[in-house]
């Protein structure tokens, strides 16, 4: 009889098996603003993993100013969804850039890196 741990069948993201450590990177990131302009929800998704990863993203201003990071140390999953807050802004509509690293040991240089643009157009009082 065999038993089966872990899903070995394709599915829309390809073989879902737990890959070595340097077969991992960076599947897909989605980011999406809310609509009060000052959080945004960010979708990460990995290679499935057996040794687990570290993740850190950025997201920067057009001046190239830090408004948000967030550090995941050794995260449990492949699949992972955030909530940024733009921090030290005055009005947050304008042009951004989320930069995700996948790392083990050094960040520098990371083993996988994405970068995605996105736009505050505009800010939502209501919920």
């Amino acid at each position: 009889m065999d038993v089966e741990f872990f899903n070995s069948g394709n599915n829309e993201n390809g073989n879902q098996t737990p890959k070595p450590r340097e077969e991992i990177k960076i599947e897909a990131v989605e980011v999406m603003p809310y609509r009060d302009g000052l959080r945004v929800q960010v979708s990460v998704e990995a290679t499935p993993f057996r040794e687990r990863p570290n993740l850190m993203l950025v997201i920067h201003d057009e001046d190239d100013n830090i408004v948000s990071e967030l550090s995941i140390i050794e995260t449990m999953h492949y699949n992972m969804e955030f909530t940024m807050h733009l921090r030290g802004v005055d009005s947050p509509v304008g042009a951004y850039a989320l930069t995700v690293d996948l790392f083990y040991d050094t960040r520098n240089p990371p083993q996988d890196r994405r970068v995605e643009g996105f736009v505050v157009e505009q800010v939502s009082t209501e919920e």
